[in-house]
């Protein structure tokens, strides 16, 4: 009764509302940040699939390229085969040993646009290169020798005709001596190489944030955090390769870091590999060195 007259019970109630609207809000915090935690894993796993997906495209891309040609048809390619190892370098030695005339063979490293001098060449089967890009484009006058190839070490483009095949063996397969490094953002691993041969081995795995902490971190602290954490494993990356002994540099890896090497890389390419350190680089030797061959 005096609570009532004081006015305190109508405080009092007040009280109670605000405390169990604050337990509310306090249960709708925790879930937003469960759901962010979710959501930062969710986009961890993502980043991991596009560069899973990537190859996967590649592989696919084979058995699904049909281009329409000018009179309505379909163009196909009319073989494909993912060279490696000895018979990559079987393949090459074919490629390397045709002599024609002069100016009977055209090769061509085409990186978007189709030169003038393939579509001369090709006609409307010029449209699978566009399809195939970037690669080497291999043809003789006669028609017998007719196919693009994927290149890991690409040179800058350009179109001749000569009495044989221009190319660098060192554009398609691990000739002389290069280092190759796969990076990660929680892994780099390097390899200096001989050929095939690896002669040196360096690698380690770095701390990353992979979960967002429940306990009153924001999620711009935790993608700040775990940004910095990224930053100081390519520093660290860099300075590795900075030791190297050879000079040619491939660097592969996941396509989120890569673009912090391509001024001190010969060339770059998304790899999947998994696994510690000198397992995951002898996986991304193997796919690096995978040479694709579209029959045009």
């Amino acid at each position: 009764m005096l609570d009532q007259l004081l006015g305190r019970a109508e405080l009092k109630a007040r009280i109670a509302d605000l405390e169990d609207e604050k337990e509310h809000l306090e249960r709708q915090l925790d879930a937003e940040q469960e759901r962010r935690a979710d959501a930062a894993s969710a986009r961890q796993e993502a980043e991991k699939r596009v560069n899973r997906l990537e190859d996967r495209i590649a592989e696919l891309e084979g058995t699904v390229d049909r281009l329409e040609g000018d009179d309505g048809g379909h163009l196909d390619f009319r073989r494909t085969e993912r060279l490696r190892g000895e018979r990559l370098t079987e393949v090459l030695d074919r490629l390397d040993s045709v002599e024609t005339e002069r100016e009977g063979a055209l090769t061509a490293y085409v990186d978007a646009d189709v030169p003038d001098r393939v579509r001369d060449a090709l006609g409307e089967r010029a449209a699978l290169v566009s399809r195939a890009a970037p690669c080497l484009v291999c043809v003789d006058d006669a028609g017998l020798v007719s196919t693009a190839l994927s290149v890991p070490a690409p040179p800058a483009p350009f179109a001749e005709w000569s009495a044989g095949f221009s190319f660098e063996r060192s554009w398609l397969e691990p000739t002389g001596e290069f280092t190759l490094a796969l990076v990660r953002s929680d892994l780099f691993a390097m390899g200096e190489y001989d050929g095939r041969e690896r002669t040196a081995f360096h690698g380690f795995d770095s701390e990353l944030k992979s979960q967002h902490s429940k306990g009153g971190f924001s999620q711009a602290r935790f993608e700040r955090l775990r940004n910095e954490q990224i930053d100081t494993h390519v520093d660290r990356c860099l300075e590795a390769l900075d030791e190297r002994e050879t000079e040619r540099l491939y660097v592969v890896g996941e396509r989120t870091v890569l673009g912090e090497f391509s001024d001190v890389a010969d060339a770059t390419a998304t790899v999947d590999a998994t696994g510690d350190p000198e397992d995951a680089l002898a996986d991304a030797f193997h796919d690096f060195w995978t040479v694709k061959l579209r029959g045009l």
